[in-house]
């Protein structure tokens, strides 16, 4: 009975990758004069979801209570900021109380995972900053320790902290779900293929694994700036994207020969044993 259902149920709708436009799109919201501060911290969170990796609950609030999640948010304090420092040649590590505009023009920073999910303590998930003034996880980051910082001293408060006329809220996974899906009806991704409804949260984290395999970066480093213990981040790589595929067909072409190693080890019996006479003898049986 239950192999029946499985056979007349749908396939699962999986969720489709979006590119940094998407983010950067919001970002740019965000730094309008009028953006409200929230449209400003959902600008930010997504920028910095999509280059680090990172789950929906690790940089929003539950929108609904679900105690069966083990994925827990950043706080201000897991985050660690570095400076170049050309003498040394090398990266150093920014104090704690470090001023805001050291912080705004940290050349790295990195996010500790205390406790969080599939076991993943006490990994260490870094960038550089890529060269953009503004539209750069590293600068992004800056910005959301700078904002919160100004509003309170608590460093376990989370990221996804805003203050709106001295209020305190929380973006939650709602507000980026609504974000995504607005950005990518404004850049037309229907045109692309992909259906706004196939554009949820997961999108950003899949994404960036799609940006990464597409630049050329191994399996075992997507794996491991995402934290996926197993192969299950193989099924975030889309392989309905062109670029994916594309070259594919041509190297198929080519031929190599195939000889069968085994040819003289392996014997088929099966018609010898067909068009055989069927005798048996009982008692020897």
């Amino acid at each position: 009975m239950l192999d029946g259902w499985r056979k007349v149920d749908p396939p699962t709708m999986k969720k489709l990758p979006i590119e940094v436009d998407i983010p950067e799109l919001l970002a740019n919201l965000g730094r309008k004069p009028d953006a409200s501060p929230k449209d400003k911290a959902v600008g930010e969170l997504t920028l910095i979801a999509f280059y680090y990796l990172l789950r929906v609950g690790e940089y929003t609030c539950k929108g609904t209570r679900n105690e069966t999640k083990q994925t827990v948010q950043f706080r201000i304090c897991d985050v660690t900021f570095f400076k170049f420092d050309e003498a040394d040649d090398c990266l150093k590590q920014l104090p704690r109380d470090a001023s805001d505009e050291d912080i705004l023009s940290a050349d790295g920073a990195t996010l500790m995972l205390a406790n969080q999910k599939n076991g993943w303590k006490g990994v260490c998930i870094h960038h550089h900053a890529n060269g953009d003034d503004f539209l750069c996880p590293v600068r992004a980051l800056g910005r959301r320790i700078v904002e919160i910082r100004q509003h309170t001293t608590n460093m376990s408060t989370n990221l996804s902290a805003f203050w709106t006329h001295g209020k305190r809220s929380d973006v939650t996974d709602v507000h980026i779900r609504q974000s995504l899906k607005w950005a990518a009806e404004q850049l037309k991704y229907p045109e692309r293929g992909i259906p706004i409804e196939r554009i949820d949260t997961h999108s950003l984290r899949a994404g960036g694994a799609n940006a990464l395999h597409l630049c050329g970066y191994e399996d075992r480093e997507i794996q491991k700036m995402g934290r996926w213990r197993g192969e299950t981040f193989k099924e975030y790589i889309s392989d309905c994207l062109r670029g994916f595929s594309e070259g594919m067909s041509k190297d198929m072409r080519k031929k190599f020969n195939f000889v069968n190693i085994e040819g003289g080890v392996w014997h088929d019996v099966t018609s010898t044993t067909i068009n055989s006479p069927y005798s048996i003898n009982a008692k020897a049986a």
